[in-house]
């Protein structure tokens, strides 16, 4: 991503390994990315910075994915919103309780993730150039 303003994100993973890849794969982008490992940590982060996307896992600790993307939209209306998931159902709940939010299955490659990161932005690099 060749943007002058990095475009901010915030990932919420549990899962150790999981989210050293991501982060390391979207800062290779150039994305500027915040890493916490539970909802509750990420929504702290949203009440106090501003964040262009929330990238988050659905099934965490304490409080789920879902959860914080409708708190989220409450404090954080201009955040978009990306789910991440290891589990069918828990996609079609997310898909009925944010259907704006895009849903990304576990496993992916990281290589589609950053795709998907891009796609979501589009609108707003295309009127940066």
């Amino acid at each position: 991503m060749n943007n002058s303003q990095a475009l901010k994100i915030l990932l919420a993973e549990d899962d150790a390994a999981m989210r050293g890849y991501i982060s390391r794969a979207l800062d290779n982008a150039g994305y500027l990315v915040t890493a916490v490992d539970r909802g509750t940590a990420a929504l702290t982060l949203l009440e106090t910075e501003r964040f262009d996307l929330l990238l988050s896992d659905i099934v965490m600790p304490e409080m789920d994915g879902i959860e914080l993307a409708q708190r989220a939209s409450e404090c954080s209306p201009w955040t978009k919103v990306m789910f991440i998931t290891g589990f069918a159902a828990v996609t079609l709940k997310a898909s009925r309780e944010q259907p704006q939010a895009k849903v990304l299955s576990k496993p992916f490659h990281l290589r589609d993730l950053v795709l998907e990161v891009q796609r979501t932005f589009e609108d707003r690099i295309a009127a940066t150039v």
